[in-house]
């Protein structure tokens, strides 16, 4: 597992996070290596033992999810309904997680490491209000959170069509900046920047965002992208707060 992303940003001791690449795994091609998802036709088996290594790297059971687009967030912790796109823990030892192979994913975390979360935001997401979501759900003021965006399809690569930019600009006209003109009318999103502008409009301070920049596109070695393979496994970016297990 050396190949992982440990997020570089101020994360009080407790936060512990990581993003896996695509190495380390037993999957074959499409899917190889280290593909997460059950979804995606991989056989189940090779999955089953990708999570079981990831799991021996982490204190307790993540908190898998259905993910659907959506912008609804639960309770690691305290649910059994995991159709959702995003979930945060107050529960030592409880990892969230979201998979992703270009969406993007971003990890939350309080300054004093009592609250966690993790989103899935793919521009459908991003665009209806999961990262607000997870933010109200998280229960603390958005001025007390930090947030990391982790590699996603990059601003050269995220081609979208007209009404994809039309939709973020009807909601935030300066969110305009955010896209540069294709050919015809096509145009690229940088997800990342129509990240941290809702962020900062949903009270987090530009210096309390950090990450993003990564593109799953242009480094098939070490990332799975869905734009530029079709068929393809998922990565995973997990956070959790760390107890004493011994001790409960």
């Amino acid at each position: 597992m050396s190949d992982w992303i440990v997020p570089d940003w101020p994360a009080p001791p407790s936060v512990h996070a990581v993003f896996t690449t695509r190495k380390g795994g037993v999957s074959l091609a499409p899917y190889a290596e280290l593909n997460l998802g059950t979804h995606v036709g991989d056989d189940p088996a090779a999955v089953s033992t990708n999570r079981a290594r990831l799991r021996a790297m982490l204190p307790g059971e993540p908190c898998w999810l259905d993910q659907v687009h959506g912008v609804t967030v639960v309770d690691a912790a305290a649910t059994p309904e995991r159709k959702a796109d995003a979930a945060f823990t107050v529960v030592a030892n409880t990892p969230c997680v979201v998979m992703v192979a270009d969406c993007l994913p971003v990890l939350f975390c309080d300054r004093t490491g009592t609250v966690v979360a993790a989103a899935h935001a793919g521009w459908r997401g991003l665009l209806d209000g999961v990262l607000e979501a997870t933010l109200t759900k998280m229960g603390t003021p958005s001025s007390a959170v930090i947030a990391w965006l982790g590699p996603a399809i990059g601003p050269d690569r995220f081609e979208v069509g007209p009404e994809v930019r039309d939709a973020f600009v009807a909601k935030a006209p300066h969110d305009a900046v955010c896209f540069r003109q294709g050919e015809g009318d096509r145009w690229f999103a940088d997800i990342f920047g129509l990240a941290r502008a809702r962020l900062v409009r949903a009270g987090l301070g530009a210096d309390a965002i950090f990450g993003g920049g990564v593109c799953t596109v242009t480094d098939p070695t070490r990332f799975f992208s869905y734009r530029r393979d079709g068929v393809c496994g998922r990565m995973g970016a997990f956070i959790w707060i760390a107890g004493d297990l011994a001790g409960g």
